[in-house]
């Protein structure tokens, strides 16, 4: 059974099942109603005899003496029974002749009028039980009961009705449930239409292998409309996966294939020549390191979108980080004619992964020395805002433009891609930093203005003030100990 056919069958039977709850409340309320006018009707009559009646005791003997009208009970459908105390019927209406007792049992001591329900000769009669009391003084209570008086009516009509209800209501309720067995699959099929809509496109875009294609958004302010577009989401996001497959190939292709070109070549010369060469040698040697940093940076990506790379996250002392990289990249700053600034430093401590931060840093600053001319400068500044640790790493390179800057963290995405290569840059150095970053839920954020240079800032939460113990002095931070690690992506930019 299909959805829309058990949403359709569901949705006529709740509302089927509701309107019979509403029709036996409203046949329970007539039934009482009915009854209760009844009811009303054999106390009135009962009242009006009791108010014309006599009572004449002679002796130890009372008599009961009702007026000459009470002929007015020959009607087949209304009887009347008079009985004294112990229950003896002294009198009764002409039309009860051919029923020789009370219509009901009379409880012992009974002395409030009650109302039954009888079954006589297959007729059912509602019956009023009335106790027929006059004042005596020579009693402890002052009252004497001295009789009763049975009123009965024929429930014909009342049960004719209560018939006739139960057959409309249930006629009525399969008509109710026929009129919204087609109406909700009329209405399910409408609002179910969005939806086959949506599985034909997305089996239309799974067959035809396009993840181009969208699911047309019809403006909807509801699931519908929110399904839509999670869906077309879904579909962007893994169009630019694809996509992004797609040129990690390429560009793993092209990446490998320029070095070991001109590995193969050099072989060649070296073949041809018959002896060893040592630029060729040292040539190699040069690529075969480019294609390790390479291989290496894939596989630290790799493992990170599967998350097993772990991050051996400690209490960490972020300054002290800083300054371990500003001292480590001082020989390659030299070296390229670039000054490395020391802006203000801060104490701060995080929770992070020391090794981690300081890749991130040595990438940041490595970049910058690269792409700033000789003479030029490189920022690196750490400082406590809004209780985060921010740290600014900004060079006075070229600058980048405005319409590279969202894709800067894009894998083998370069700015100047002859430039970058021949600097020894393989472009997956930004997307290790994006992931460093997120890994340690921090944000990274690029500023540049061409002409001018480039600001990375990156902001992490802060733990608490390495100083909070009372110690006030920064310049301690210069005999915190700290582990040097080697650089072996810093390369200068004028080795080929």
């Amino acid at each position: 059974m299909s959805f829309r056919v058990r949403l359709t069958v569901i949705y006529a039977t709740i509302l089927t099942a509701f309107f019979l709850c509403f029709a036996g409340f409203s046949y329970f309320m007539v039934r009482l109603t009915l009854i209760g006018a009844l009811d009303d009707n054999l106390l009135s009559l009962t009242e009006k005899v009791i108010t014309s009646a006599e009572v004449f005791e002679q002796g130890e003997l009372t008599v009961l003496s009702f007026p000459e009208d009470v002929g007015i009970f020959k009607s087949a459908s209304i009887f009347m029974i008079v009985a004294d105390h112990t229950g003896q019927i002294m009198s009764q209406t002409d039309n009860l002749q051919a029923y020789q007792g009370l219509l009901t049992e009379i409880d012992p001591g009974f002395s409030d009028p009650e109302f039954k329900i009888i079954q006589i000769s297959d007729q059912t009669l509602r019956v009023l039980t009335y106790p027929l009391i006059i004042d005596d003084d020579s009693s402890l209570t002052g009252q004497r009961l001295v009789g009763y008086i049975q009123m009965g009516q024929l429930m014909d009509s009342f049960q004719s009705t209560l018939q006739q209800l139960g057959v409309i209501m249930v006629v009525t309720g399969g008509a109710v449930f026929v009129f919204f067995l087609f109406m909700g699959a009329g209405t399910t099929h409408m609002m179910l239409r969005p939806l086959a809509e949506i599985t034909s496109v997305a089996l239309q875009i799974t067959r035809a292998d396009d993840l181009s294609r969208r699911i047309p958004d019809r403006g909807r302010n509801d699931e519908i409309g929110d399904l839509t577009l999670a869906l077309n989401q879904t579909f962007q996001r893994l169009e630019n996966l694809f996509k992004s497959q797609q040129r990690l190939l390429a560009d793993v292709s092209h990446e490998l294939r320029t070095p070991l070109t001109s590995i193969r070549g050099n072989l060649d010369l070296m073949q041809r020549m018959g002896e060893m060469d040592e630029d060729s040698i040292e040539i190699m040697q040069d690529e075969l390191k480019r294609m390790s940093r390479l291989v290496g940076d894939l596989l630290l990506l790799a493992r990170a979108d599967g998350g097993s790379t772990p991050l051996r996250k400690i209490e960490m002392e972020l300054d002290t980080v800083v300054l371990d990289v500003y001292r480590q990249v001082q020989p390659l700053a030299l070296e390229q004619g670039v000054t490395v600034n020391l802006g203000g430093i801060e104490p701060i401590r995080i929770f992070g992964d020391i090794d981690r931060i300081r890749q991130l840093l040595l990438i940041l600053v490595d970049n910058g020395i690269k792409y700033t001319e000789s003479g030029g400068s490189v920022n690196l500044r750490l400082s406590r805002v809004n209780d985060r640790g921010v740290i600014s790493v900004s060079d006075t390179g070229p600058g980048i433009n405005e319409e590279h800057l969202p894709h800067i963290f894009d894998r083998f995405y370069r700015v100047d891609k002859a430039r970058s290569r021949n600097q020894g840059g393989s472009g997956l150095g930004l997307s290790i930093a994006d992931w460093i970053v997120k890994a340690h839920q921090g944000e990274i954020r690029v500023d540049s203005e061409v002409g001018t240079g480039t600001t990375f800032t990156l902001s992490f939460n802060i733990l608490e003030d390495i100083y909070s113990n009372g110690h006030s002095d920064p310049d301690e931070t210069e005999r915190i100990p700290s582990i040097r690690l080697p650089l072996p992506s810093l390369r200068s930019r004028n080795r080929s």
